[in-house]
């Protein structure tokens, strides 16, 4: 995740720095978990990476052997826990786990559709403490409906953002940039400001479940440059304003790259200590600074890998199959090693200390190499220290 507000915070005032996300690598990194506590959805939204349907899934693990991941997680050291699905709120013993794992320490998060969070709902997710709840938009009502399939699926969901904002809850919108809905960004923008909504987090799509399926619709290259432009924009008027507001972005990490030329432009007596701070945040942290467990208990590198598992927490304890995985499994240890062994553009770009090859899911989909350059790097050869000029035109 690139925390582009703790940036240009940095920016602003010589004096702060940017919290470093995770440290670059090394046996003592203890991930940010994202538990797909149930495959179940009330939606089908059309880039689901897990698959999700209205319907009970077999296998998945009961109130015991989810206390026990707890248990489990807390003794490793795991900083932040992330509740996901499907739609969270379906599982009827989440406010159970939430109860036992809220005085363990974690920063806790719930991620959810948001569509059924009414009056009598958000009593409970406000009584939970969840640290922060993220609720998916993906433009305003026509373009949100469509995705998600349903009519009316974006008023409930405003709704449900409303209401956790009144209860005190800090909320955010999410929202994956695709070619069929970068139209609504600016729109979007100006609701989050106008609702005084506390974060704004834009996702770039991943091949991954019905993402990859619809990864025909992802946004083209210089239509992801124009949304970027507007975020770093708004972001900077922000924090200049006096906002505390919070702007990040995900899946991918060419992201901090484009930002370092953006500030180049705007902040040029700043950008040798921007370059040190991108460089210190790292880029990817697939297989390092994140981790999934599934609906079934089965272990992933990140959210976007449920094609690949590492080992099942019902056998194993999560602790275990992290800490050894790259002994056994050569794409983990592709990971966390660090230059990562990419190829293509990304092998020969002069940013990969700071960007790690972005996303692998991606360069996997689209050639069958793991370890192949991300054909969602938005940036031109030239802009990556590569000879040759613009290879991405317009």
């Amino acid at each position: 995740m690139f925390r582009l507000s703790q940036f240009i915070a940095g920016l602003l005032s010589p004096d702060t720095r940017p919290t470093r996300t995770r440290p670059p690598g090394g046996t003592g990194v203890r991930p940010v978990v994202i538990w797909n506590l149930v495959r179940r959805c009330n939606l089908t939204c059309l880039h689901c990476y897990a698959f999700a349907a209205d319907h009970e899934f077999p296998g998945e693990l009961t109130t015991s052997q989810a206390l026990g991941v707890l248990d489990d997680l807390k003794g490793y050291g795991v900083p932040a826990l992330i509740l996901s699905g499907g739609e969270p709120l379906l599982r009827t013993d989440l406010f159970d786990l939430a109860a036992y794992a809220r005085p363990m320490g974690f920063h806790l998060a719930l991620s959810t559709n948001g569509t059924l969070i009414a009056a009598d709902m958000v009593k409970p997710i406000a009584a939970a403490g969840f640290d922060y709840v993220g609720i998916s938009l993906d433009g305003l009502a026509a373009t949100h409906d469509r995705f998600r399939r349903r009519h009316g699926a974006f008023e409930a969901s405003l709704r449900g953002i409303r209401l956790c904002r009144d209860a005190g809850l800090k909320v955010g919108i999410r929202f994956t940039l695709t070619r069929d809905n970068a139209h609504d960004l600016p729109a979007l923008l100006d609701l989050t400001a106008r609702e005084g909504i506390d974060k704004f987090y834009l996702s770039h799509l991943n091949f991954a479940g019905r993402g990859n399926t619809n990864r025909g619709s992802a946004a083209m290259l210089d239509t992801t440059r124009r949304a970027m432009d507007l975020l770093f924009d708004r972001a900077l008027a922000d924090a200049q304003a006096g906002s505390t507001r919070e702007y990040v972005t995900g899946n991918n990490d060419a992201d901090g790259v484009y930002f370092l030329h953006w500030a180049a432009r705007r902040f040029p007596d700043r950008i040798a200590g921007l370059r040190a701070a991108l460089e210190r945040w790292g880029g990817n942290a697939t297989g390092v600074g994140v981790a999934n467990i599934d609906n079934l208990g089965n272990v992933h590198p990140d959210t976007m890998w449920g094609t690949h598992t590492l080992g099942n927490v019902k056998e194993r304890p999560f602790s275990a199959i992290w800490a050894e995985a790259d002994r056994h499994d050569p794409i983990m240890a592709g990971l966390r090693q660090r230059p990562r062994a990419v190829g293509g553009r990304c092998g020969r770009c002069a940013y990969l200390k700071m960007c790690n090859g972005s996303t692998r899911t991606r360069a996997l989909q689209t050639s069958g190499d793991v370890w192949a350059e991300d054909p969602g790097c938005y940036l031109t050869d030239a802009e990556i220290g590569l000879l040759g000029g613009m290879r991405h035109a317009s």
